[in-house]
């Protein structure tokens, strides 16, 4: 069962104390041993209305440097879900070997999972904070997101995809033109446990200058 939502803290303002360090066994252990799941394992319920607000809320905690918020959310769950997959459909309805089976798949592509937010990276104009550096932090809040997620006890999946990559899916999905997906986060119920999966070699990828 998900906590409860009274089991988020509420967030300080502007120059309230905040915490610089804050011990926690329970973070450690999360982080020691989260893993995403596949999307034919995540089924309903997702995050209510009012959790996704409360996730995006602690997701969007994340170096920022400028305090531009280079990033923006886009909530697909519901008939969201289905209105979001016909436009994807439009997108790729007339290309060159595309049959009814592969028309119907992209029509049901966010039917995949119970919910997902869609993180926008949306880089501002600054003369200080490179572009690169708003990327970054939008590549971040997908990460933060789905953390949020499974530490209230939902189960998650961090994507990107083909229409990351596509042009037309992204003006389709409603983007500008100096916007790109940092991530699709879909999120549901765990149907079935994880297994720990391969991982890189972490030691080989450690230097000292």
């Amino acid at each position: 069962m998900p906590l409860p939502l009274s089991a988020i803290p509420s967030q300080p303002h502007e120059n309230e104390p905040a915490d610089a360090v804050h011990e926690s066994a329970e973070t450690l252990a999360l982080l020691a041993r989260r893993r995403s799941l596949k999307l034919m394992h995540l089924q309903a319920p997702a995050p209510s209305a009012e959790e996704l607000d409360a996730l995006i809320n602690l997701a969007a905690r994340v170096p920022d440097h400028g305090k531009l918020g280079p990033w923006r959310f886009v909530i697909i769950d519901g008939e969201g879900r289905t209105r979001a997959g016909a436009a994807l459909e439009q997108v790729i309805r007339n290309d060159e070997g595309v049959d009814d089976a592969r028309r119907e798949f992209v029509r049901g592509w966010f039917n995949r999972a119970p919910a997902c937010v869609m993180v926008v990276s949306s880089p501002r104009p600054s003369p200080k904070v490179p572009e690169w550096e708003q990327v970054l932090s939008a590549g971040a809040v997908c990460f933060n997101l789905l953390l949020a997620a499974h530490a209230l006890g939902y189960a998650g999946s961090w994507l990107t995809e083909w229409p990351t990559f596509d042009e037309r899916a992204r003006v389709a999905l409603g983007l500008a033109a100096e916007e790109r997906v940092a991530g699709f986060v879909y999120l549901g119920t765990a149907a079935q446990g994880a297994a720990e999966r391969v991982r890189a070699d972490v030691s080989s990828r450690i230097s000292r200058f």
